[in-house]
Parts: structure tokens; sequence; C-alpha cells
């Protein structure tokens, strides 16, 4: 309801050389001010923005709707709230314009509309360049934590060993029955298969050969690493973007903490270390299970089993699985570490990157996967 006790809001416009004098008069509130909006707007057009005056000699009560649109006429000046701008003294006028400029965004013109397909190659522009940067930041957030890790090596002190060792208890000891639980039933499903087709061919035999090359070089490794990204990968951002909702990691700046040293070298070691360790068992309980399939479902005693995998099965695939580890280990450690750094402060903000945290280590997981595949492929491993 409209408070009638408040004067009236009225404007002067007057012009003085190359000047243009805006003169309010009486209370610039959001119950009288409506009226004024075409005329302010028409100086704001008209004049030149480093040349509008505001008197607020006569000025009375104003709110932030008031200051918004006296603060409108010389927005696009680029010093907007120089003393020029302003002639006589009021006592919140000019606090006010300030305020609401800074925390006012000015919408640009409304998008035309165009056809489906344009806004479709739009969008894929718009994604493979937010695919590009948020490639650059990561190598860029690696670099930084490689020259702190150099940094440490050469000043051990300076290494925080508690957190690495807790790191190392949450990423591999916690991590192992979960990972070798999953890595059994995959060495029974590949058991299962191969008995299935090989039979037909009376090759039944040869299951151990698949259950072995596949657990050893490929299998073992990568769930190993999609369980890392699923379940490390997502706390490191967890732990790390609430402590920046708290600004815990502001605090840790002004103590003169580096956050790098604190939070992200010790979880990016643990990984790096403990990601073998992981792989080692994931192995261990594929096979288990893919021999407990052959012995029931084909009748291959396990001593049978193991003396066919230590004869056809060359030790080299071992360490083809064994080699990708340490790779994705960090890989993962990296990617949550940053998108735990990228973290405002609101829980929306925290939700996203976690999400994001754990596609892009998955994609990268299976992006590197490839690429060790093929360049093993070429050196004939």
């Amino acid at each position: 309801m409209r408070d009638e006790s408040s004067p009236r809001a009225e404007l002067v416009v007057r012009e003085e050389g190359e000047r243009t004098i805006l003169e309010p008069h009486g209370d610039w509130v959001v119950d009288t001010i409506g009226r004024h909006d075409s005329a302010i707007r028409a100086v704001e057009n008209a004049a030149d923005p480093c040349n509008i005056i505001v008197d607020v000699r006569h000025l009375g009560r104003v709110d932030t709707s008031g200051a918004y649109l006296l603060g409108r006429a010389t927005r696009r000046c680029p010093t907007p709230d120089a003393d020029f701008h302003f002639v006589g003294e009021h006592r919140t006028v000019r606090r006010l314009i300030e305020e609401v400029r800074q925390r006012t965004q000015i919408c640009g013109p409304e998008e035309v509309t165009t056809f489906g397909f344009i806004k479709a190659l739009a969008r894929i522009g718009a994604g493979l360049e937010a695919a590009y940067l948020e490639a650059v930041d990561t190598f860029a957030f690696f670099g930084k934590t490689l020259t702190t890790g150099a940094s440490c090596f050469l000043q051990p002190w300076r290494f925080r060993l508690t957190p690495t060792v807790w790191a190392m208890e949450e990423v591999g000891v916690n991590a192992l029955p979960i990972v070798a639980t999953l890595t059994f039933f995959i060495g029974a499903v590949v058991a299962y298969m191969g008995a299935t087709l090989l039979q037909s061919f009376g090759a039944s035999v040869f299951t151990v050969d698949l259950v072995g090359l596949s657990i050893l070089r490929e299998f073992g490794v990568l769930i190993t690493a999609i369980m890392l990204a699923a379940r490390s990968d997502s706390a490191f951002t967890a732990s790390i973007g609430a402590m920046k909702m708290q600004q815990e990691v502001d605090a840790m700046r002004v103590l003169g903490l580096d956050p790098y040293e604190a939070l992200v070298l010790p979880r990016v070691v643990a990984c790096v270390l403990m990601a073998p360790l992981l792989t080692f068992g994931a192995m261990v309980a594929g096979i288990f299970g893919g021999m407990l399939v052959t012995w029931s479902a084909q009748d291959i005693s396990p001593a049978l089993f193991f003396t066919r995998l230590h004869s056809e099965i060359d030790i080299s695939h071992f360490w083809v699985g064994m080699s990708k580890a340490p790779v994705f280990g960090m890989v993962v450690a990296i990617i949550g570490c940053r998108q735990g750094m990228q973290v405002q402060g609101d829980v929306e903000s925290l939700g996203r990157r976690v999400t994001a945290s754990v596609v892009q280590s998955i994609f990268a997981i299976i992006v590197l996967e490839a690429l060790f595949a093929m360049m093993y492929l070429e050196l004939g491993i």
C-alpha cells in the first residue's frame, strides 16, 4: 500500500552547457518512483553518461529502488561513482547507488531465436570449449601439484606423513573388500562366458587362458580404477569442497599453510601408492572367482587351473596391468582434488563438482585404458 504521508518523488531535468543535471525531489522509494523510469531512460540514452550530474540536495528518503534508478543514468560512464557526478550532500544515496550497482547484473539484449540445428551446433561448440578449458585447468592443477611434490622432495620435512597414512588407509585398506568382491564376480562372469562359448568347440581348457589374460591385463586394474573414481575420488571432492564452503582453505592460506601441501599432495601420494596394491588384490580375487567357476562348471581342478595359468600366461601380462595402476591412481586423485578446490560457497556447487569429479575420472580412465592398449599393442607386449 502506498504511504500517502511521503512527499511525492519529482524529477527536474535541465541542461547547463554540455552537462545534463538530474535534480530529484522528495522521497525516492519503491512506491513513488515508477513514473520517472521513462525520463531516466531518455536521459540515459540521449546524454553523454560522463556529463550527467545528479543533484541530491533536495532528495529525501531513498531506498535501493530509487538508488538503482538514479544510478542507472551514469552506469555507462567508466567512472560512474566519481565525485563530479554528484552535487550536494545526502546521508545514504551515494553509498546505496554504489552498492546497488555492484550487485546488479545488467542483462544484454534478448537472444534472437534461431533454428534448432543452429542451436544444436552452438551447444556442441560450447560443450567442446568447456571440455577444452576443463582439460587445460586440470593440466595446470597437475603441474602445480608436481611442483609442490618436487618442493617437498627437496625439503622432506615439509611432507605431511600423518595425512598421507590416513589417506592410504581410506583409499587402500578400507576399499579392498569392495574392490576384491567386484573383481571376484567379474572373474566368475568371464569364466562362465568362456566356458559357455568354448565348450561347444571342445576347448574348455582355454577358459583358464581367457580368465588369466582378461583379469591380469585389463579387468583387475580397470575395476580398481573405476572403484577409486566412484569411492575415493568423490570423497576427496566432498571433503575438500566442504572445507572450501566453510572457508577453512582460506584460513589455511592466511596462516601461511599451502593447501596443496596439506590437502592435495597427501591424497595424490596415497592413491599412487595404494592403487597397485588394490590392483594386486583385485587380480587375486578375479582369478580365484574364475577358478571356482571352471572347477564347478567344467571340472577343471584348481591344480590344473593354476598349472596351466603358470605355463601359458606370461608374467608380462601381470606387469602390464600393474603398470597402469599408479597412472590411474594419480589421475583419479588429481581430478578429485581439483574439483574439490573449485567448489564455491553453496551446496549446489558441491553437488555439481562431486558429479563432475566422478564423471571426468571415469572418462579419463577409459581414455587412458585405450591409449595403454594401443601402446602395448605397438610394443608387442
